[in-house]
């Protein structure tokens, strides 16, 4: 379990959405966008494009979630294959993002420290157990 204080996650509203991306990833907010979308589209057939929500998390972290019931999940680099939420699906992809741009980019620190700020809040996730399978 985490040792954390609890870390909530907050839905961002309609009117704040524009500011959002911004916010957390300045002008690299278009790479993540764009890179979390090619994450899923690569790790779940089912995904064809669709709505995003946007949550703030009470640590400063940020995630984006397909509005999807469920997703199936198939990663061949490690062997996941599983469905679950489109909440859990965003953060999976959420957290390859973050752990991929901050290999690609060493020197923005800012991806390194989104990923640490999102797995922390996944730590206590209903589907944990799911999310962090699908990341080892």
């Amino acid at each position: 379990m985490n040792t954390c204080t609890h870390i909530e996650a907050y839905r961002v509203n309609e009117h704040a959405r524009v500011g959002t991306l911004p916010r957390h990833f300045g002008r690299h907010m278009l790479i993540v966008e764009n890179l979390i979308y090619s994450f899923l589209r690569q790790f779940s057939s089912d995904y064809t494009g669709g709505y995003w929500h946007f949550y703030e998390l009470s640590n400063g972290g940020f995630y984006m979630a397909p509005e999807l019931e469920k997703a199936r999940l198939v990663i061949a680099s490690n062997g996941y294959e599983d469905q679950m939420s489109g909440d859990a699906a965003g953060i999976t992809v959420c957290l390859f993002t973050f752990s991929h741009l901050s290999f690609e980019y060493p020197q923005v620190e800012l991806f390194a420290r989104h990923f640490h700020r999102l797995r922390n809040f996944a730590v206590d996730h209903a589907e944990a157990q799911k999310i962090f399978g699908a990341i080892d």
